[in-house]
């Protein structure tokens, strides 16, 4: 169950810088968002939904009944955005060790801390 705390709390503060300051967020990946849309967009994908989630896994902590279903979900989730940058490396395209395979390599080990919460 602890395995999770450090998920929720990723989550949690990357809804809130998305929320708070969007273009911050994809930046980091030198994308520029400059119209009302793009800034929504971002806070709706990065902020909400990422709030959200860590909403949810700090329910799950704390609820037995439902709590494997969410960190399974949430796992399955993260592995899929992994497996999102590891297409887009198949398909030629050259990222660098910053941001991309750091945030692919972190998306892996938060998919396996809840994994691991599952299981011990």
């Amino acid at each position: 169950m602890l395995f999770a705390v450090p998920v929720a709390l990723f989550f949690l503060a990357m809804g809130v810088v998305a929320l708070a300051t969007p273009a911050r967020i994809l930046r980091t990946f030198g994308v520029e968002v400059g119209t009302p849309e793009g800034r929504t967009e971002v806070r709706a994908v990065y902020g909400g939904f990422g709030v959200a989630v860590g909403v949810i896994l700090v329910v799950a902590i704390a609820a037995d009944d439902i709590r494997d279903g969410v960190f399974l979900a949430v796992a399955i989730a993260l592995l899929g955005m992994a497996g999102g940058r590891a297409a887009s490396s198949a398909m030629g395209e050259r990222a660098r060790l910053w941001p991309t395979w750091f945030f692919f390599g972190l998306e892996v080990v938060l998919a396996g801390l809840l994994l691991a919460a599952i299981v011990v």
